[in-house]
């Protein structure tokens, strides 16, 4: 597909591809696309919708300089889902997902407009505390980042930091659950007190997890948590994303299709600053309102 027909197809109605393909055609493309079966196959239970709005995000432009890295996004993140949010590189899905908890606040040209709320709370309110705002909605990077401490000290630092521990007992209470949680404890339980840099790269991706998860947030963002680890420690990272969707609101920033199709119970397809669908995962991997989002997803650009 040229530039041209992309940004034609732009100017179309976002919300229906009114050029529907025959039935004949969409299923010669689900045989010859490999992800779709693999999501068909790797998603065998449903957890149930939440109608619970968690994160809610109205008309939201990000600038910056003069540069228009987000134009006018709204979108709805709901209670115990995980959302994920795919695209070509420079679409702005992972400038969008750091506007859900001001880490765009940390750049100096970048300016955000619009409304974010969380359980809605404005986000962007000045008189809001930030740090706790980062403590309700966690962050895990895309390059696992664990602090040069030991591996105990590593999960306890948030919890001194917010006083959530009364005393050392309830601080290895919280490191042990944390470490559990993230599926890490029985591989490191007889090393506490050794640095977390000195594990593998899914072991510490886990251990950034395990902190986040320390200050018992609400919501979790993962901006391309996987991109950086072999595929048996992708498995385990997505297996645990799965288990912590039960207590956390998850979006999560993926290059993969695949792994979006493995780990998501929505899909949110963004293209030059616009998002252009947001649906079930199902329906956007196998039959997407919008002819841009089934031109991406079947490989014929980005």
């Amino acid at each position: 597909m040229s530039t041209t027909e992309i940004k034609n197809s732009l100017e179309q109605d976002k919300t229906v591809n009114q050029k529907q393909t025959t039935s004949t055609e969409f299923e010669q493309k689900q045989q010859s696309t490999s992800f779709v079966s693999q999501f068909e196959s790797s998603k065998p239970t449903k957890k149930e919708k939440s109608s619970t709005v968690k994160i809610s995000a109205e008309d939201v432009h990000v600038y910056y300089g003069e540069s228009e890295a987000i134009k006018g996004i709204d979108l709805k993140v709901y209670e115990n889902e995980v959302i994920a949010f795919i695209g070509p590189s420079g679409c702005g899905k992972s400038t969008f997902l750091r506007t859900l908890n001001r880490m765009n606040d940390t750049i100096d040209i970048c300016r955000v407009t619009g409304k974010v709320t969380l359980d809605n709370q404005d986000i962007y309110d000045p008189n809001l505390d930030v740090v706790l705002l980062r403590a309700q909605v966690g962050m895990v990077f895309q390059k696992p980042n664990p602090f040069p401490k030991s591996i105990f000290e590593n999960v306890a630092y948030g919890p001194k930091l917010h006083g959530l521990a009364r005393d050392k007992y309830d601080l290895e209470e919280i490191v042990e659950n944390s470490l559990r949680k993230a599926g890490l404890w029985e591989e490191v339980k007889d090393r506490l007190n050794q640095p977390g840099t000195g594990l593998s790269g899914g072991q510490q991706q886990r251990l950034c997890i395990a902190r986040t998860i320390a200050v018992s947030p609400e919501v979790i963002l993962m901006d391309e948590p996987c991109s950086a680890l072999d595929p048996i420690a992708t498995a385990k990272v997505e297996e645990l994303i799965s288990e912590l969707s039960t207590q956390y609101t998850i979006a999560i920033v993926t290059h993969s299709m695949q792994q979006a199709a493995r780990v998501s119970d929505r899909t949110a397809y963004f293209h030059l600053g616009d998002l252009i669908e947001v649906n079930s995962t199902e329906k956007v991997f196998t039959q997407p309102d919008h002819q841009l989002t089934e031109a991406y997803i079947t490989g014929r650009f980005g």
